[in-house]
């Protein structure tokens, strides 16, 4: 004679569902956003001229707007435009350039913020943020005398 809890065991190893299988596609397509150009591939150029007095440096004393225009074909939708400024920053400031004058650097500001190097930043295509370049020092040192300069690379992407 079988026990009762034998045959309920029996019974519900009996009711266990069946497997289904059944074959699963994935597809899409990929599409790569229009081009963008930045000032029609020229320089982007800021002079601050030759009258920037070394003890007169200070983050707000001779502020240049940075001149500049994004140009994107029409027919994209959905991606969110972005703008990173690469360069080497200096020691003392991560949104600062470093020139070729050491303890000098040129702090780029977007909307009046402090647009730090090398990181991607969100944009509005339409309505691109005001850029602006200013020149800094390191805190508690006296500059020297001399020409300036320094390069960067300003790019503008979809994601």
């Amino acid at each position: 004679m079988i026990s009762p809890r034998c045959f309920s065991a029996a019974l519900l190893l009996g009711c266990m569902p069946l497997r289904a299988e059944i074959n699963t596609i994935f597809y899409g397509a990929l599409n790569e956003p229009p081009p963008c150009i930045i000032n029609n591939g020229e320089l982007v150029d800021v002079d601050f001229g030759d009258r920037v007095g070394v003890r007169k440096v200070d983050g707000q004393n001779y502020i240049q707007t940075v001149n500049y225009r994004i140009t994107c074909e029409s027919g994209i939708s959905g991606m969110a435009m972005g703008l990173k400024l690469t360069g080497n920053a200096t020691g003392f400031d991560s949104a600062a350039l470093q020139t070729n004058i050491t303890d000098l650097g040129i702090r780029l500001l977007q909307n009046g913020q402090p647009f730090v190097l090398n990181q991607r930043i969100n944009i509005d295509a339409a309505n691109p943020p005001v850029l602006q370049a200013v020149p800094v020092k390191k805190q508690g040192v006296e500059l020297k005398a001399g020409a300036f300069t320094v390069t960067a690379t300003l790019l503008a992407d979809y994601q």
